[in-house]
């Protein structure tokens, strides 16, 4: 039975493999952009700075679908690193897994994992193994995406208090004051429905990668292709995320004058 390496820690749950996972993301997004933005040359420039240079034009592709690029231009740094760090997150649980096995009471930086308590053990069936995921995708737990998708949203309406203040207040009452509530509650369901699509998406692709890979050498092609299928996922739920982001702060925050 897979579980994650949760510890306790002034009544909190962290887990660890989700946190590791977060940092490997975070450090691999670092360095690409440092790797781009080396000899930076016009007349011979590297592959890296070429694919660097089409992603900032797909970006503001983005961001001029949504608003005047003149307005967007400051959210180019932003959209890539969504793009980047949501796709890199989306992807690192496919190459392999890093499961161990512990056969007792395990803790770690002097805090028991929770999975592995005595209680635990004691509750398992014959022929049954307590086993630890710490390699994983950090956008298949539910606790990433909503996290990312509250940062997007408090951002959103942020900037519409602070840009657009008199039209996005107005927009709750509009087309009449009754329909305040239902605005609400749409306002409400954009994060929630920006995280659940990520998560449910990687989550979905990991859980049927890991069922191929049970099937042993008859399941070989399938995770060949699946991976391969998975990769495209991985970008388009990027994209997604990134161009909805956009779209939410071209409402918030933009008025177009009729």
């Amino acid at each position: 039975m897979h579980f994650a390496p949760i510890i306790q820690i002034w009544g909190i749950n962290f887990d660890l493999s989700t946190i590791g996972m977060l940092l490997i993301s975070g450090l691999i997004v670092f360095v690409l952009a440092r790797v781009a933005v080396r000899n930076l040359s016009i007349d011979n420039p590297t592959r890296m700075q070429n694919f660097m240079e089409w992603l900032v034009e797909f970006v503001q592709g983005i961001i001029g679908s949504t608003m005047d690029l003149k307005k967007g231009l400051g959210y180019i740094s932003l959209c890539m690193t969504l793009m980047l760090f949501i796709f890199v997150s989306n992807i690192l649980g496919l190459p392999f897994a890093i499961i161990t096995e512990p056969h007792g009471p395990t803790s770690i930086f002097g805090y028991e994992i929770l999975a592995t308590n005595q209680a635990a053990f004691d509750a398992l069936g014959e022929g049954e193994h307590i086993q630890l995921l710490w390699w994983k995708s950090p956008t298949a737990d539910i606790a990433v995406t909503m996290g990312l998708a509250t940062v997007i949203f408090i951002l959103v309406n942020y900037l519409g208090l602070k840009h657009n203040r008199k039209h996005y207040l107005k927009h709750y009452i509009e087309p009449f004051p009754i329909f305040l509530p239902l605005n609400i509650v749409e306002n409400l369901a954009k994060p929630v429905a920006l995280g659940i699509r990520l998560f449910a998406n990687i989550f979905a692709g990991e859980v049927i990668l890991s069922t191929l890979i049970k099937a042993g050498i008859f399941g070989l092609p399938f995770t060949a292709a699946w991976q391969g299928f998975s990769l495209f996922v991985g970008g388009l739920q990027a994209f997604i995320f990134t161009m909805l982001t956009m779209v939410y702060i071209a409402q918030a925050s933009i008025h177009e004058e009729h």
